[in-house]
């Protein structure tokens, strides 16, 4: 009888879980060394080298199992493909901040937000407000490139811990977009598992409900507990500076308006953010002509020209502000494509090593001595949160986490007679939720680099991230709320 198995295929040896483990504990190490040297800067190039490195242990590995560059190279070229559209909207949001400035959208809602927002409700509000926002669009990304960054400027005018305002951002973010049946990931996971989204959804409202209530207490907690290092005084000429360069109004609002409706009729996000930058650039030309021609700084030009030149600049190398106020300054300085090229360095780091310990087999192999840990329901489920959890700090990348896992455990859960929106509850409770925790993750890259707070320093304050997974595991170890099979109405009589 002919073989028909690939001959390529047939001389790689299977890797042992050493091979696996070798390459972790070595990023580990390193990612560890990274953080105590450079602390929060550890993101601007030591987690870079940090994960080459581990890629290359990993490719050695792979090469003594009989691997060949060809093969691990395409697995690299693959996984830095899945990650395209992150980097884009990458680019694509640097453009959107510089314009959103120059067009006077940021300082009018950070304007509009210092007038409205009590300092002690602030962190609950700014968590409420996200996760109502990212509710109706779907899209934790675009809430924090448009409410996110006003919130942080908001917090850092009233002399609030901008450390803090990001947890509550993200938290408010990721529970909307959990929740919200236009999400991408909120989709995914049901379609991997083999479950409809509203029984999805249904089944999360009993681990996500409890945790943004937990969160929400921690965030008014702090607000009642901590005071705002702004004065009175000072509040009052941020706003009077605001008013004096960008005449804050409604009608800047408008770039706001066109993202949040296209992100509601589901367009793509990159067009979405491309359009919202387009109309920023049209807002800056119709209402700050004369800023533009200033910031351009270019008297052999004509107007017109000045004009176009600054919007340009703006788009590529953000807004930079010169109101003589070092803190404002220092606060509406920001954007401009180049500004992400260290956050597109370290997603393209994180997925070559990615890239590799999945093309070589190493990946997968954990996960089946994962798998053979299990000895209960409570147990699987436990482990499917370890698994996703893990997946998002090895492949950088929620999509992935929730894909590999799922697609792995789907015939444990159905041997053990668990119903499929118990491994698609515990895929969003762990592969969506952890991913901005992780720095080189592209949601954590994504997060950062937007919100202008590094990850090790939200990540405390992030309390939904953290307290979901911990509810989902509690949830599993007391058998609670845990669809069996025959408790769950036939898929076809759903769709019906």
């Amino acid at each position: 009888m002919t073989s028909t198995s690939d001959p390529q295929l047939n001389k790689h040896k299977l890797p042992s879980l050493l091979d696996a483990l070798i390459p972790i504990f070595a990023l580990v190490l390193m990612l560890a060394a990274a953080v105590y040297l450079y602390s929060s800067d550890s993101s601007y190039g030591a987690n870079q080298i940090a994960l080459i490195m581990a890629a290359c242990i990993a490719l050695v590995i792979g090469v003594k199992n009989g691997y060949s560059w060809k093969e691990m190279e395409a697995g690299i070229v693959k996984s830095v493909g899945v990650a395209t559209g992150a980097l884009l909207i990458l680019f694509a949001v640097g453009s959107l901040i510089g314009t959103w400035i120059l067009a006077g959208t940021v300082p009018t809602m950070i304007y509009y937000g210092m007038l409205v927002l009590n300092p002690e409700y602030f962190y609950a509000a700014s968590c409420l407000l996200c996760a109502v926002v990212a509710l109706s669009i779907g899209s934790s990304w675009t809430v924090a490139g448009t409410l996110g960054i006003a919130l942080v400027g908001v917090a850092a005018a009233m002399g609030l811990s901008v450390e803090i305002t990001a947890g509550a951002i993200i938290s408010g973010a990721y529970f909307g977009d959990k929740m919200s049946p236009m999400s991408d990931t909120t989709n995914l996971a049901p379609a991997v598992a083999g479950t409809d989204i509203f029984s999805h959804i249904r089944h999360m409202v009993w681990t996500t409900v409890p945790s943004i209530i937990i969160a929400m207490i921690g965030f008014l907690i702090l607000g009642f507990t901590s005071e705002a290092s702004g004065q009175a005084g000072d509040l009052q000429l941020t706003m009077d500076l605001l008013q004096a360069q960008f005449n804050p109004g409604v009608h800047l609002l408008l770039p706001l308006l066109v993202v949040l409706i296209l992100a509601y009729k589901k367009m793509p996000a990159f067009p979405t953010v491309i359009l919202g930058t387009i109309a920023g650039a049209i807002c800056a030309a119709l209402f700050q002509f004369d800023s533009i021609i200033a910031f351009a700084n270019d008297d052999s030009l004509p107007p017109i020209v000045a004009m176009v030149k600054g919007i340009w600049t703006a788009m590529f190398d953000g807004y930079v502000a010169n109101t003589g106020d070092e803190v404002l300054d220092s606060l509406l300085s920001r954007g401009g494509m180049s500004q992400m090229t260290n956050t597109v360095w370290l997603i393209l780091c994180a997925m070559a090593f990615g890239g590799i310990m999945e093309v070589t087999g190493l990946l997968k192999r954990i996960l089946q001595s994962i798998l053979g840990l299990v000895t209960s329901s409570g147990s699987l489920i436990i482990t499917t949160l370890a698994t996703c959890i893990g997946a998002n700090l090895i492949t950088a990348d929620q999509f992935i986490a929730i894909i590999l896992p799922g697609r792995m455990l789907k015939v444990e859960y159905t041997k053990r007679g668990l119903a499929a929106v118990n491994l698609s509850r515990a895929l969003e409770d762990s592969a969506t939720i952890t991913s901005p925790l992780v720095p080189w993750n592209t949601c954590g890259a994504y997060m950062a680099s937007t919100l202008g707070v590094a990850t090790i320093a939200y990540l405390p304050y992030a309390f939904f991230n953290l307290v979901c997974p911990l509810v989902s595991g509690t949830y599993a170890y007391f058998n609670f709320k845990i669809e069996k099979l025959e408790d769950m109405p036939d898929l076809e009589e759903v769709s019906a």
